[in-house]
């Protein structure tokens, strides 16, 4: 019997990347991958990856429109501009709210399974707190265009009584593996391995916030590798829906993540606290924490990796893979 095949957009990115590689692993190689590659690197990622097809992310729009894809079972929608200090809304319109909405009515129409990425951004600076209880979604007030942009699908998904249909995942701060082309967006674990490499020494921001020591602004970190099982999760029990935060559930320091990466290497700490960009200071996030209550319910009971096991894991592979992405 022919295998269903499964569509991930984005799937030459970060997450979308790792999924199609643990996709591999789990002896599923019926893969197409929709992305849009441009100049860079991005194009390794998608070395030693089995697929089907790779699609520029226009011309699936065009083919599902022409009816092609109907018999795929499902599509994971993991495709966006993820730079959350693009201020070009109209750009973001189209690229995450309009083409997801054409995804998620497809899917719908044609019986396949729907899963997307939201975002943490959506929480805005979380005086709401970072609860994934779909009601309280119309409350929310995302600080920048990007975090807008997703919270927009989210709030159409809500509102046209479809997301006890679909799946989105609200994803916290993502890092690990095969995100070297990201540029700007890339994970303050590499970010910082580069600099304790160039200069053994990293440089954060100062707190503006008085309830926040230097180094001590929280972030729930979740290793790429954990993000990737809980979209699997969903995958394999599609009679699950709703949207679900995808973190630890446990807010660590950003001192102490730069810690754990000199750990990693070896070296002495040395960290250096810099002014922050004004442009930065009126959406800056002090404190995110999934609330992965929904989450556990649901079924989903693997532990998480600890950020210290993760970090160790990371950076042995950066010492492996770096010049190889960046060559």
């Amino acid at each position: 019997m022919k295998k269903a095949q499964i569509v991930v957009t984005g799937g030459a990115g970060f997450i979308g990347s790792n999924l199609v590689e643990a996709l591999n692993q789990r002896g599923e190689d019926q893969i197409i991958i929709v992305d849009h590659l441009k100049e860079g690197n991005k194009w390794k990622n998608l070395l030693d990856l089995k697929f089907l097809d790779y699609i520029e992310k226009d011309e699936f729009l065009e083919k599902i429109e022409k009816g092609y894809f109907k018999e795929v079972s499902a599509i994971i929608h993991l495709g966006a501009c993820s730079n959350t200090t693009v201020k070009d809304l109209q750009f973001l319109y189209l690229n995450n709210y309009k083409y997801s909405q054409k995804l998620a009515l497809f899917s719908l129409e044609n019986n396949i399974q729907f899963i997307y990425a939201s975002s943490a951004a959506t929480y805005g600076e979380g005086s709401l707190g970072f609860s994934d209880d779909e009601t309280l979604l119309p409350k929310l007030k995302p600080l920048n265009p990007y975090g807008f942009s997703k919270h927009l699908f989210d709030l159409w998904l809500y509102y046209n009584g479809l997301l006890n249909k679909v799946v989105g995942l609200k994803y916290f701060n993502v890092f690990g593996e095969k995100e070297f082309h990201k540029g700007e967006m890339r994970s303050v674990v590499l970010k910082a391995y580069e600099q304790i490499k160039k200069e053994e020494k990293v440089k954060l921001f100062k707190s503006y916030n008085p309830d926040y020591q230097d180094g001590e602004q929280l972030r729930d970190f979740i290793y790429v590798k954990d993000a990737v099982e809980v979209t699997l999760f969903f995958l394999e029990n599609p009679q699950i829906k709703g949207i679900f935060n995808v973190g630890t559930g446990k807010a660590r320091s950003f001192k102490d993540l730069v810690l754990a990466i000199f750990s990693a290497l070896n070296i002495p700490p040395n960290i250096e606290y810099i002014e922050m960009p004004e442009y930065l200071k009126k959406q800056y996030q002090y404190f995110t924490q999934a609330d992965i209550t929904k989450l556990r319910k649901a079924g989903y009971n693997k532990p998480m990796w600890e950020l210290e096991d993760a970090v160790k894991n990371y950076v042995t592979y950066l010492e492996k893979n770096y010049t190889f992405f960046y060559g």
